[in-house]
């Protein structure tokens, strides 16, 4: 709470700077600040206001300005870049690591990133543009090629030699070990380069079993390996085991906040990459779609109240309770479905492991339908006076409760086997189920005792 209030503060100061025009105040007030907490003042701030506040800090400190800008997410960063010459955004993305500036030139119009591409060319900056020939969110696009590494016949004592004289690799926290060829055989620890002697060569003190990762390998799983062997990078070979980047603790961190708020989005309908900035053109483009097919799929619903519509015109009362059936089994649904996206998200859930969680959610809805059943009978008995009608709905939500609970199971776990994103799919199909089953089976079952209901207007 107290950063937040602190960037707060600064956010009013840099509009009240802004306003009265105290560039000088202005840039010595931004100069102070850590480029994260710069990004956030940014996107709190109008069109107008960040694209000022950042052709000042270009001015007067482009590192900090380009630092802030990768802080900020390629999307947005790639906004402010766009109304700038080819020519001078080639050399603001000199300021950062190539990651970040791949990243930032693959949201750049086609053309303009064509042209920024061609002008790093020719000053020797290729490493930006053979880190876009990788995958989207793969190991290969996220990695820093500039890693720290020396070959296996090196002694200890050279190999601190080299450390102290290294200026523009990534963070090194491991030494990675290779062969005369690149081949990654081996890593050892700063520590251990520290308790031997400087005549050691490092094949004798390294450790053979590496942990790494392709570069075609998801960027999910890098997460996950390195989450779960406790590591500070990650080094990325290719095909041939030839060590050609690597992926440290800070870019996991991002790319864990960016699956998680892709998932939650895409667990709405809304695409993963969509921002509270994207134009309003951009998101209606990305929203229809699958709104489009909810409507479909509601159409559907309608067409099972409509064969019981009979029913309802012979007992009105149907009409007010069906959809809580619906609504109750579209929130456990959803209860199950966020469980089970985030364990297929993990690494905790597979198709092979699913029984064991299929028959607990399955238990957990049939729990949650007889409890809330029992209330919402009792509450429909005393409401309209007829048990029958509460016995039907409490019946209903039993039925329903389970469904939801399975299907929110089996749903996403049927879509990852078919290679299908399930935080994506699952919602609209899982609101098929739970408005489809809870309709038919409370309007099923008042149609069979229809001749136990009494007809309440």
């Amino acid at each position: 709470m107290a950063l937040q209030r602190r960037i707060d503060v600064v956010l009013d100061s840099v509009k009240r700077l802004l306003r009265i025009g105290a560039t000088a105040n202005l840039l010595n007030l931004l100069q102070k600040q850590h480029p994260a907490d710069l990004a956030q003042v940014f996107d709190s701030l109008l069109d107008t206001e960040r694209q000022a506040m950042f052709s000042l800090l270009v001015e007067r400190s482009s590192r900090l300005a380009m630092e802030t800008v990768s802080e900020m997410g390629p999307e947005a960063g790639a906004r402010l870049l766009t109304g700038r010459s080819a020519e001078e955004i080639a050399k603001l993305l000199q300021e950062i690591p190539s990651d970040d500036a791949a990243a930032l030139i693959d949201y750049l119009p086609e053309e303009l990133s064509v042209e920024v591409l061609e002008l790093m060319r020719r000053r020797e900056s290729g490493q930006v543009e053979s880190l876009l020939e990788y995958g989207e969110q793969t190991a290969g696009r996220i990695m820093n090629p500039q890693v720290f590494a020396l070959n296996e016949d090196v002694t200890v004592g050279e190999a601190i030699t080299a450390l102290q004289g290294s200026r523009d690799v990534e963070m090194v926290f491991y030494l990675y070990v290779v062969d005369a060829r690149r081949h990654l055989v081996g890593v050892t620890s700063l520590r251990r380069l520290l308790l031997v002697s400087p005549e050691t060569p490092l094949k004798r003190i390294m450790t053979p079993e590496v942990t790494s990762v392709r570069v075609d390998t998801d960027q999910e799983e890098v997460a996950r390996q390195v989450a779960s062997y406790n590591l500070l990078a990650v080094p990325v070979v290719d095909e041939e085991n030839k060590l050609v980047g690597i992926v440290t603790v800070d870019d996991v961190i991002d790319v864990i906040k960016d699956e998680a708020a892709e998932d939650l989005l895409r667990l709405a309908g809304v695409s993963g990459d969509e921002r509270i900035a994207t134009p309003a053109v951009e998101s209606l483009r990305k929203r229809l779609p699958w709104l489009g097919i909810n409507l479909v799929t509601a159409f559907v619903a309608a067409s099972v109240v409509a064969m019981f519509e009979g029913t309802i015109q012979q007992v009105t009362a149907l009409a007010i309770f069906m959809p809580i059936v619906a609504g109750m089994g579209g929130n456990a649904a959803t209860q199950t479905l966020t469980v089970v996206v985030r364990a297929l998200a993990l690494g905790e859930l597979s198709w092979s492991s699913a029984r064991k969680a299929v028959i607990k959610e399955a238990v957990v809805g049939l729990g949650n339908g007889v409890v809330l059943g029992l209330v919402a009978a009792g509450v429909a008995w005393l409401f309209r006076g007829e048990p029958m009608l509460g016995l039907l709905l409490g019946m209903a939500m039993v039925v329903n409760l389970f469904v939801a609970a399975t299907a929110g199971t089996l749903v996403p776990l049927g879509l990852k086997a078919l290679k299908v994103d399930p935080a994506l799919a699952s919602s609209v199909f899982i609101t098929t189920f739970t408005d489809v089953v809870g309709f038919a089976s409370f309007l099923g079952l008042a149609t069979v005792f229809l001749r136990y209901l009494v007809q309440v207007q």
